[in-house]
């Protein structure tokens, strides 16, 4: 059987997604830095094209700022997170205080498991007086990621504060709890967060994720197909029943 912590890899590794992949279409407004670029939703012979151009882009122009985030976004979901690093290291030296650069270095220290280098840098953008939503966001991530999942849901609480409606922060909270094994709490924040401006089809697949670790197998089913090829629903599903199996969590499932 696995370790609750082994259990929890899954949850981890979404949560890293959802730092890395906030809603492109988000409105950033006037409540802190701008939302992350979104290519995790892309299919994979778009976004490989994505990630061509914006190589491209980024080779003619390394000192803009937005082709960096977005090529470093683009590398992320590409599995390239020591490379997103390197190219955002260089847009730190080029604009050091710069509240975007920061908060997207962050994220990409983040997905390279680097946390407390995370959290370093977010200390240094976090303003007690007027916190950027997004900085907090990926602060809570980086502490979840550490275990220090209380103090991971302060912060996104705070988050709400500042962005209420955003579809990543209540996401986030869901990931949180389900970290620790909490999924009708998981549940419930995703659910929240579905129906808010920004939620993406990682949202969604999350949620159902979320409900098939409770054995509810066919609302699971029914929300992976609104979003996925019928192969790929199936294979997720496989997915989830092996993580009940290796989890033995049949039983719970059974007298609940």
């Amino acid at each position: 059987m696995l370790s609750l912590a082994q259990f929890c890899k899954p949850m981890r590794a979404l949560l890293l997604a959802g730092v890395a992949a906030l809603a492109i279409s988000a409105c950033a407004s006037n409540r802190g830095s701008m939302p992350s670029p979104d290519y995790s939703g892309m299919p994979a012979a778009q976004s490989q094209q994505s990630l061509a151009e914006l190589t491209a882009r980024y080779k003619s122009n390394p000192k803009d700022k937005m082709v960096a985030i977005h090529y470093a976004a683009a590398l992320r979901v590409a599995g390239q997170s020591q490379q997103a690093v390197a190219v955002l290291e260089i847009s730190m030296t080029l604009h050091p205080k710069d509240v975007d650069i920061n908060v997207a270095y962050a994220k990409a220290l983040t997905a390279d498991g680097r946390f407390e280098q995370s959290l370093q840098v977010l200390d240094n953008v976090i303003r007690p007086e007027a916190p950027d939503w997004n900085a907090l966001l990926v602060k809570g991530a980086a502490l979840d990621q550490l275990g220090r999942n209380g103090e991971a849901r302060a912060l996104y609480a705070q988050a709400l504060v500042h962005a209420p409606g955003e579809a990543s922060i209540e996401a986030n909270l869901g990931l949180s709890y389900a970290m620790t094994n909490e999924l009708p709490a998981a549940e419930q924040h995703l659910r929240r967060a579905v129906q808010m401006r920004g939620a993406t089809s990682q949202i969604r697949q999350n949620l159902a994720l979320v409900v098939g670790l409770q054995g509810r197998f066919d609302e699971c089913r029914a929300i992976y197909a609104a979003e996925l090829p019928p192969e790929q629903v199936e294979s997720n599903m496989a997915y989830v029943r092996a993580l009940l199996t290796q989890q033995n969590r049949w039983d719970m499932i059974a007298k609940s």
